[in-house]
Protein backbone atom coordinates (compact mmCIF):
# COMPACT_ATOMS: atom_id res chain seq x y z
CA UNK A 1 0.00 0.00 0.00
CA UNK A 2 1.71 3.69 -0.88
CA UNK A 3 1.90 6.06 1.42
CA UNK A 4 2.76 9.74 1.23
CA UNK A 5 6.36 11.16 1.44
CA UNK A 6 6.50 15.17 1.66
CA UNK A 7 3.36 15.07 -0.43
CA UNK A 8 4.61 12.25 -2.95
CA UNK A 9 3.53 8.74 -2.91
CA UNK A 10 6.21 6.20 -2.04
CA UNK A 11 6.40 2.51 -1.11
CA UNK A 12 8.88 0.46 0.54
CA UNK A 13 10.26 -1.18 -2.61
CA UNK A 14 11.11 2.49 -3.91
CA UNK A 15 13.20 3.38 -0.98
CA UNK A 16 15.16 0.44 -1.41
CA UNK A 17 16.92 2.20 -4.33
CA UNK A 18 17.91 5.45 -2.37
CA UNK A 19 21.04 7.09 -3.92
CA UNK A 20 23.60 8.24 -1.37
CA UNK A 21 26.66 9.88 -2.52
CA UNK A 22 30.02 9.42 -0.17
CA UNK A 23 33.45 9.93 -0.86
CA UNK A 24 35.49 7.18 -0.99
CA UNK A 25 38.96 7.40 -1.35
CA UNK A 26 40.03 5.55 -4.82
CA UNK A 27 40.50 2.00 -4.60
CA UNK A 28 40.22 -0.80 -7.03
CA UNK A 29 40.12 -4.66 -5.61
CA UNK A 30 41.12 -7.50 -7.44
CA UNK A 31 40.63 -10.30 -5.02
CA UNK A 32 42.81 -12.89 -5.32
CA UNK A 33 39.73 -15.36 -4.63
CA UNK A 34 38.37 -15.27 -8.15
CA UNK A 35 41.01 -17.75 -9.19
CA UNK A 36 39.49 -21.00 -7.77
CA UNK A 37 40.02 -24.79 -8.58
CA UNK A 38 36.96 -25.64 -10.81
CA UNK A 39 37.86 -29.10 -10.18
CA UNK A 40 34.52 -31.35 -10.69
CA UNK A 41 35.56 -34.68 -9.24
CA UNK A 42 36.81 -32.82 -5.95
CA UNK A 43 33.46 -30.73 -5.46
CA UNK A 44 31.34 -34.08 -7.02
CA UNK A 45 29.43 -32.16 -9.55
CA UNK A 46 29.76 -31.90 -13.46
CA UNK A 47 29.34 -28.89 -14.67
CA UNK A 48 27.75 -28.31 -18.17
CA UNK A 49 28.09 -24.82 -20.80
CA UNK A 50 26.50 -24.13 -23.65
CA UNK A 51 23.45 -21.68 -25.44
CA UNK A 52 20.26 -21.26 -25.78
CA UNK A 53 18.47 -20.38 -29.35
CA UNK A 54 15.92 -20.24 -31.73
CA UNK A 55 15.87 -22.81 -33.92
CA UNK A 56 15.10 -20.98 -37.03
CA UNK A 57 17.03 -17.78 -36.84
CA UNK A 58 19.89 -18.91 -34.41
CA UNK A 59 19.80 -16.18 -32.37
CA UNK A 60 19.89 -16.37 -28.70
CA UNK A 61 17.70 -16.48 -25.85
CA UNK A 62 17.47 -14.30 -23.11
CA UNK A 63 16.26 -15.30 -19.45
CA UNK A 64 15.02 -19.48 -20.81
CA UNK A 65 14.90 -21.68 -18.01
CA UNK A 66 17.32 -25.06 -17.36
CA UNK A 67 15.42 -27.01 -14.79
CA UNK A 68 17.08 -30.14 -13.75
CA UNK A 69 14.27 -32.99 -12.75
CA UNK A 70 13.98 -34.86 -9.56
CA UNK A 71 16.10 -32.14 -7.91
CA UNK A 72 15.38 -28.20 -7.41
CA UNK A 73 18.73 -27.41 -9.03
CA UNK A 74 17.34 -24.60 -11.89
CA UNK A 75 19.58 -21.63 -13.67
CA UNK A 76 18.65 -18.98 -16.68
CA UNK A 77 20.69 -17.94 -19.74
CA UNK A 78 22.45 -15.01 -19.65
CA UNK A 79 22.18 -11.74 -22.29
CA UNK A 80 23.68 -13.97 -24.61
CA UNK A 81 21.23 -17.01 -24.64
CA UNK A 82 24.43 -18.86 -22.04
CA UNK A 83 24.83 -20.60 -19.52
CA UNK A 84 26.41 -22.47 -16.99
CA UNK A 85 24.51 -25.67 -14.94
CA UNK A 86 26.26 -27.38 -12.45
CA UNK A 87 25.16 -31.08 -11.85
CA UNK A 88 25.49 -33.69 -8.90
CA UNK A 89 26.91 -36.68 -10.14
CA UNK A 90 24.23 -38.40 -8.65
CA UNK A 91 22.03 -36.95 -11.54
CA UNK A 92 23.68 -37.91 -14.52
CA UNK A 93 20.68 -39.87 -15.65
CA UNK A 94 18.38 -36.94 -15.00
CA UNK A 95 16.51 -34.96 -17.64
CA UNK A 96 16.86 -31.19 -18.15
CA UNK A 97 13.84 -29.27 -19.68
CA UNK A 98 14.86 -25.64 -20.92
CA UNK A 99 11.77 -23.26 -21.46
CA UNK A 100 10.71 -19.81 -22.35
CA UNK A 101 8.04 -17.71 -23.04
CA UNK A 102 6.05 -18.38 -26.74
CA UNK A 103 8.64 -21.07 -27.37
CA UNK A 104 7.98 -25.21 -27.08
CA UNK A 105 9.57 -26.45 -23.93
CA UNK A 106 12.60 -29.14 -24.66
CA UNK A 107 13.71 -32.01 -22.26
CA UNK A 108 17.79 -32.85 -22.81
CA UNK A 109 18.86 -36.17 -21.51
CA UNK A 110 21.95 -34.76 -19.01
CA UNK A 111 24.37 -37.58 -20.30
CA UNK A 112 23.60 -36.20 -24.09
CA UNK A 113 25.47 -32.90 -22.97
CA UNK A 114 28.83 -32.19 -23.08
CA UNK A 115 31.18 -30.13 -20.95
CA UNK A 116 31.06 -27.29 -23.08
CA UNK A 117 29.29 -26.34 -26.68
CA UNK A 118 26.32 -27.19 -26.06
CA UNK A 119 23.76 -25.81 -28.24
CA UNK A 120 19.80 -26.17 -27.55
CA UNK A 121 17.44 -25.02 -30.21
CA UNK A 122 13.90 -24.31 -29.17
CA UNK A 123 11.17 -24.01 -32.01
CA UNK A 124 8.96 -21.04 -31.31
CA UNK A 125 5.25 -22.35 -30.70
CA UNK A 126 2.79 -20.85 -33.41
CA UNK A 127 -0.60 -23.04 -32.21
CA UNK A 128 -3.54 -20.24 -32.08
CA UNK A 129 -4.56 -20.08 -28.83
CA UNK A 130 -7.49 -17.88 -28.58
CA UNK A 131 -10.14 -20.67 -29.43
CA UNK A 132 -8.82 -23.18 -26.47
CA UNK A 133 -11.79 -24.01 -24.48
CA UNK A 134 -9.73 -23.49 -21.39
CA UNK A 135 -9.80 -19.77 -21.49
CA UNK A 136 -12.73 -19.25 -19.89
CA UNK A 137 -12.31 -15.63 -18.01
CA UNK A 138 -13.65 -12.90 -19.49
CA UNK A 139 -13.05 -10.18 -17.21
CA UNK A 140 -9.17 -9.11 -17.06
CA UNK A 141 -9.62 -7.19 -13.64
CA UNK A 142 -12.27 -10.01 -11.83
CA UNK A 143 -8.81 -12.68 -12.92
CA UNK A 144 -6.46 -10.74 -11.23
CA UNK A 145 -8.39 -10.68 -8.01
CA UNK A 146 -8.56 -14.22 -8.36
CA UNK A 147 -4.99 -14.59 -8.65
CA UNK A 148 -4.50 -12.58 -5.72
CA UNK A 149 -7.10 -14.39 -3.91
CA UNK A 150 -4.59 -17.14 -4.68
CA UNK A 151 -1.60 -16.07 -3.28
CA UNK A 152 -1.58 -18.20 0.05
CA UNK A 153 -3.26 -21.52 -1.50
CA UNK A 154 -1.39 -22.14 -4.70
CA UNK A 155 2.03 -21.06 -3.52
CA UNK A 156 4.40 -22.80 -1.46
CA UNK A 157 2.30 -22.55 2.30
CA UNK A 158 4.91 -23.92 4.32
CA UNK A 159 8.61 -21.80 5.50
CA UNK A 160 10.69 -22.55 2.85
CA UNK A 161 14.84 -22.58 2.83
CA UNK A 162 15.89 -21.15 -0.43
CA UNK A 163 19.45 -21.45 -2.01
CA UNK A 164 19.90 -18.29 -4.25
CA UNK A 165 22.67 -16.64 -6.62
CA UNK A 166 22.55 -13.16 -6.18
CA UNK A 167 24.52 -10.70 -8.98
CA UNK A 168 25.00 -7.20 -9.46
CA UNK A 169 26.31 -4.97 -12.06
CA UNK A 170 26.93 -1.03 -11.46
CA UNK A 171 27.54 0.66 -14.82
CA UNK A 172 28.62 4.07 -15.74
CA UNK A 173 27.16 4.40 -19.17
CA UNK A 174 28.47 1.21 -20.81
CA UNK A 175 31.44 0.52 -18.91
CA UNK A 176 31.75 -1.61 -15.70
CA UNK A 177 31.95 0.07 -12.43
CA UNK A 178 31.19 -2.44 -9.58
CA UNK A 179 30.54 -6.27 -9.81
CA UNK A 180 29.35 -8.42 -7.15
CA UNK A 181 27.85 -11.84 -6.71
CA UNK A 182 26.84 -13.93 -3.61
CA UNK A 183 24.71 -17.50 -2.97
CA UNK A 184 22.34 -16.27 -0.10
CA UNK A 185 20.02 -18.38 1.94
CA UNK A 186 16.60 -16.74 2.00
CA UNK A 187 14.27 -18.12 4.87
CA UNK A 188 10.77 -17.65 2.14
CA UNK A 189 7.82 -17.07 4.60
CA UNK A 190 4.37 -18.22 2.61
CA UNK A 191 2.29 -15.50 1.08
CA UNK A 192 -0.19 -15.01 3.01
CA UNK A 193 2.22 -14.97 6.65
CA UNK A 194 2.67 -11.26 7.84
CA UNK A 195 6.20 -12.37 8.67
CA UNK A 196 9.06 -10.86 6.62
CA UNK A 197 11.18 -13.25 4.33
CA UNK A 198 14.96 -12.86 6.51
CA UNK A 199 17.73 -12.99 3.98
CA UNK A 200 21.47 -14.10 5.14
CA UNK A 201 24.90 -13.97 2.48
CA UNK A 202 26.74 -17.31 2.95
CA UNK A 203 28.84 -16.62 0.43
CA UNK A 204 30.08 -13.15 -1.24
CA UNK A 205 32.61 -11.46 -3.63
CA UNK A 206 32.71 -8.73 -5.39
CA UNK A 207 35.02 -5.82 -7.60
CA UNK A 208 34.36 -1.90 -7.65
CA UNK A 209 36.09 0.61 -9.23
CA UNK A 210 35.96 3.95 -7.79
CA UNK A 211 37.74 5.84 -9.93
CA UNK A 212 35.00 5.01 -12.13
CA UNK A 213 32.42 6.36 -9.81
CA UNK A 214 33.61 9.97 -9.73
CA UNK A 215 35.65 9.41 -6.82
CA UNK A 216 31.48 9.84 -5.55
CA UNK A 217 30.72 6.28 -4.92
CA UNK A 218 27.21 5.96 -5.14
CA UNK A 219 25.34 3.17 -2.90
CA UNK A 220 22.21 1.70 -3.75
CA UNK A 221 20.46 0.13 -0.94
CA UNK A 222 19.37 -2.80 -0.82
CA UNK A 223 21.06 -5.20 -2.60
CA UNK A 224 19.16 -8.68 -2.62
CA UNK A 225 16.38 -7.20 -1.21
CA UNK A 226 16.27 -5.58 -4.74
CA UNK A 227 15.00 -8.97 -6.53
CA UNK A 228 13.12 -10.28 -3.73
CA UNK A 229 10.61 -7.84 -3.00
CA UNK A 230 9.84 -7.90 -6.97
CA UNK A 231 7.72 -11.04 -5.62
CA UNK A 232 3.68 -9.55 -6.23
CA UNK A 233 2.34 -12.57 -4.48
CA UNK A 234 4.66 -12.02 -1.54
CA UNK A 235 4.81 -8.43 -1.45
CA UNK A 236 1.78 -7.86 -3.70
CA UNK A 237 0.82 -4.30 -1.67
CA UNK A 238 3.72 -2.78 -3.12
CA UNK A 239 1.88 -2.30 -6.64
CA UNK A 240 -1.43 -3.58 -6.15
CA UNK A 241 -4.03 -5.46 -3.70
CA UNK A 242 -7.14 -6.91 -4.09
CA UNK A 243 -8.71 -3.97 -2.51
CA UNK A 244 -6.88 -1.21 -5.08
CA UNK A 245 -7.60 -2.99 -8.31
CA UNK A 246 -10.07 0.32 -9.56
CA UNK A 247 -7.13 2.28 -9.60
CA UNK A 248 -5.72 -0.10 -12.27
CA UNK A 249 -7.02 -0.39 -15.66
CA UNK A 250 -6.62 -4.31 -16.67
CA UNK A 251 -6.88 -5.88 -20.44
CA UNK A 252 -6.77 -8.88 -22.23
CA UNK A 253 -3.46 -9.78 -24.38
CA UNK A 254 -3.16 -12.68 -26.94
CA UNK A 255 -2.74 -16.08 -24.43
CA UNK A 256 0.03 -18.49 -24.59
CA UNK A 257 1.87 -20.69 -23.50
CA UNK A 258 4.78 -20.73 -21.07
CA UNK A 259 6.41 -24.50 -20.46
CA UNK A 260 3.51 -25.95 -22.30
CA UNK A 261 0.97 -24.37 -19.51
CA UNK A 262 -1.71 -22.80 -20.80
CA UNK A 263 -1.23 -18.79 -19.90
CA UNK A 264 -3.37 -15.48 -19.85
CA UNK A 265 -1.93 -12.29 -20.78
CA UNK A 266 -2.81 -9.05 -19.21
CA UNK A 267 -2.13 -5.91 -19.29
CA UNK A 268 -2.40 -3.21 -16.39
CA UNK A 269 -1.46 0.17 -15.53
CA UNK A 270 -2.42 2.85 -13.16
CA UNK A 271 -5.46 4.98 -14.07
CA UNK A 272 -3.64 8.17 -11.95
CA UNK A 273 -0.91 9.42 -13.34
CA UNK A 274 -0.26 13.06 -11.89
CA UNK A 275 2.41 10.71 -9.85
CA UNK A 276 4.90 7.66 -10.90
CA UNK A 277 2.94 5.06 -11.80
CA UNK A 278 3.04 1.14 -12.59
CA UNK A 279 2.05 -0.62 -15.73
CA UNK A 280 3.08 -3.98 -17.27
CA UNK A 281 2.29 -7.59 -18.06
CA UNK A 282 0.72 -10.62 -15.68
CA UNK A 283 1.20 -13.88 -17.03
CA UNK A 284 -1.66 -16.15 -15.05
CA UNK A 285 -2.13 -19.63 -15.65
CA UNK A 286 -5.32 -20.50 -16.80
CA UNK A 287 -5.57 -23.74 -14.90
CA UNK A 288 -5.00 -22.34 -11.37
CA UNK A 289 -5.32 -19.29 -12.10
CA UNK A 290 -1.98 -18.63 -10.42
CA UNK A 291 0.62 -15.25 -11.64
CA UNK A 292 3.80 -17.17 -13.01
CA UNK A 293 5.54 -14.38 -14.52
CA UNK A 294 5.16 -10.79 -14.07
CA UNK A 295 6.77 -7.79 -16.11
CA UNK A 296 6.60 -4.72 -14.91
CA UNK A 297 7.80 -0.34 -15.23
CA UNK A 298 7.48 2.45 -12.93
CA UNK A 299 6.56 5.29 -15.23
CA UNK A 300 9.22 8.12 -14.11
CA UNK A 301 8.67 10.59 -16.64
CA UNK A 302 7.82 13.20 -13.65
CA UNK A 303 11.65 13.76 -12.94
CA UNK A 304 10.83 15.90 -9.76
CA UNK A 305 8.61 13.16 -8.31
CA UNK A 306 10.53 10.56 -9.28
CA UNK A 307 13.83 12.13 -7.49
CA UNK A 308 12.00 12.71 -4.39
CA UNK A 309 10.81 8.73 -4.61
CA UNK A 310 13.98 7.29 -5.22
CA UNK A 311 17.02 10.07 -3.59
CA UNK A 312 17.69 10.44 -0.05
CA UNK A 313 21.14 12.58 -0.59
CA UNK A 314 22.96 14.06 -2.73
CA UNK A 315 25.49 16.60 -3.54
CA UNK A 316 24.29 20.37 -4.09
CA UNK A 317 25.59 20.91 -7.12
CA UNK A 318 24.10 17.57 -8.63
CA UNK A 319 20.58 16.50 -9.44
CA UNK A 320 19.50 12.76 -9.43
CA UNK A 321 16.94 11.30 -10.62
CA UNK A 322 15.57 7.81 -12.34
CA UNK A 323 14.86 7.49 -16.08
CA UNK A 324 14.18 4.03 -16.37
CA UNK A 325 12.71 1.23 -13.62
CA UNK A 326 11.87 -1.88 -14.57
CA UNK A 327 10.87 -5.43 -12.91
CA UNK A 328 10.78 -8.84 -13.77
CA UNK A 329 9.76 -11.67 -11.37
CA UNK A 330 9.10 -16.00 -12.44
CA UNK A 331 7.66 -18.39 -10.89
CA UNK A 332 8.33 -22.30 -11.36
CA UNK A 333 5.91 -25.37 -10.22
CA UNK A 334 6.83 -28.50 -7.76
CA UNK A 335 4.31 -31.33 -6.48
CA UNK A 336 1.24 -29.01 -7.78
CA UNK A 337 2.54 -25.52 -6.08
CA UNK A 338 4.02 -22.58 -7.21
CA UNK A 339 7.33 -20.82 -5.80
CA UNK A 340 9.07 -17.77 -6.36
CA UNK A 341 12.21 -18.37 -8.45
CA UNK A 342 13.85 -15.48 -10.03
CA UNK A 343 13.53 -11.73 -9.76
CA UNK A 344 15.34 -8.82 -11.70
CA UNK A 345 15.38 -5.03 -10.64
CA UNK A 346 16.57 -3.00 -13.31
CA UNK A 347 17.55 1.05 -12.73
CA UNK A 348 18.57 3.84 -14.80
CA UNK A 349 19.56 7.46 -13.39
CA UNK A 350 20.95 10.44 -14.39
CA UNK A 351 23.32 12.94 -12.63
CA UNK A 352 23.21 16.15 -13.68
CA UNK A 353 25.86 18.48 -12.86
CA UNK A 354 25.69 22.40 -12.57
CA UNK A 355 28.36 24.00 -15.07
CA UNK A 356 29.44 20.55 -16.58
CA UNK A 357 28.73 19.94 -20.15
CA UNK A 358 28.11 16.26 -19.90
CA UNK A 359 25.93 14.22 -17.47
CA UNK A 360 26.26 10.81 -16.22
CA UNK A 361 24.54 7.58 -16.31
CA UNK A 362 24.92 4.77 -13.95
CA UNK A 363 22.60 1.51 -14.47
CA UNK A 364 21.89 -1.06 -11.71
CA UNK A 365 21.21 -4.19 -12.83
CA UNK A 366 20.38 -6.68 -9.84
CA UNK A 367 19.17 -10.38 -10.23
CA UNK A 368 18.38 -13.40 -8.28
CA UNK A 369 17.43 -16.86 -8.86
CA UNK A 370 17.07 -19.65 -6.73
CA UNK A 371 19.06 -23.11 -7.20
CA UNK A 372 17.56 -25.07 -4.56
CA UNK A 373 15.34 -25.02 -1.45
CA UNK A 374 13.81 -27.10 0.95
CA UNK A 375 10.77 -27.49 3.32
CA UNK A 376 11.60 -25.60 6.99
CA UNK A 377 8.55 -26.26 8.64
CA UNK A 378 8.74 -25.90 12.40
CA UNK A 379 12.61 -24.59 11.87
CA UNK A 380 14.10 -20.86 12.87
CA UNK A 381 16.64 -19.45 10.78
CA UNK A 382 20.04 -20.51 11.88
CA UNK A 383 21.51 -17.94 14.55
CA UNK A 384 25.50 -18.48 13.03
CA UNK A 385 23.93 -17.10 9.53
CA UNK A 386 25.25 -13.28 8.33
CA UNK A 387 21.87 -11.64 8.01
CA UNK A 388 21.85 -8.59 5.88
CA UNK A 389 18.80 -5.68 6.58
CA UNK A 390 17.41 -3.94 3.64
CA UNK A 391 19.78 -1.48 3.84
CA UNK A 392 22.83 -3.46 2.85
CA UNK A 393 24.82 -1.83 -0.30
CA UNK A 394 26.75 -5.08 -1.95
CA UNK A 395 29.22 -2.35 -3.18
CA UNK A 396 30.66 -1.85 0.82
CA UNK A 397 29.26 -4.29 3.39
CA UNK A 398 30.01 -7.58 1.55
CA UNK A 399 33.46 -8.18 2.93
CA UNK A 400 34.79 -11.23 5.24
CA UNK A 401 32.29 -13.97 3.24
CA UNK A 402 34.78 -14.96 0.25
CA UNK A 403 35.60 -18.55 0.29
CA UNK A 404 38.31 -19.62 -2.63
CA UNK A 405 36.99 -23.01 -2.68
CA UNK A 406 33.30 -22.63 -2.42
CA UNK A 407 32.91 -21.13 -6.25
CA UNK A 408 33.01 -24.81 -7.73
CA UNK A 409 29.60 -26.03 -5.47
CA UNK A 410 27.41 -23.32 -7.03
CA UNK A 411 25.34 -22.98 -10.16
CA UNK A 412 26.01 -19.31 -11.71
CA UNK A 413 24.15 -16.85 -13.49
CA UNK A 414 26.53 -15.06 -16.47
CA UNK A 415 24.51 -11.83 -17.46
CA UNK A 416 27.35 -10.60 -19.05
CA UNK A 417 29.38 -13.99 -19.71
CA UNK A 418 30.84 -15.11 -16.55
CA UNK A 419 32.11 -12.97 -14.02
CA UNK A 420 35.60 -13.77 -14.54
CA UNK A 421 35.29 -12.49 -18.00
CA UNK A 422 33.31 -9.46 -16.71
CA UNK A 423 36.24 -8.58 -13.91
CA UNK A 424 39.11 -9.05 -17.00
CA UNK A 425 37.38 -6.61 -19.23
CA UNK A 426 37.35 -3.92 -16.66
CA UNK A 427 41.06 -4.74 -15.79
CA UNK A 428 42.31 -4.26 -19.56
CA UNK A 429 40.16 -1.03 -19.53
CA UNK A 430 41.91 0.43 -16.92
CA UNK A 431 45.26 -0.54 -18.31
Amino acid sequence: MKTQFNGFKINPMECLLFVVFIFFTPDLVYPSYFQQNMDANKYQYVEFKGEVVDDSSGDPIISAHLTVENSNISTITNNEGEFSLKIPADLMNSRVTVSFLGYRSKIVPVNSLTKDNNRITLQQSIEVLTEVSIFKAEDPKKLVFIMLGNRGSNYFSDPTLMTAFYREIIKKRRKNASLSEAVVKIYKQPNDSPKKDVVAIYKARKSTDYNRLDTLAIKLRGGPFNTLYVDLMKYNEFVFEQENLDEFRFSFEQPTKINNKYVYVVDFEEINKSLPWYYGKLFIDAETNSLIKASYKLNVDDKEAASKMFVKSKPKKAVVYPIDVNYQIHYLQSNGKWYYSYGNALLEFKVDWNKRLFNSRYTLNSEMVVTNWEDYTNKEPRKDMNYIRPSVVMVDDISGFSDPEFWGNNNIIEPEKSIQNAIEKIQRQLK
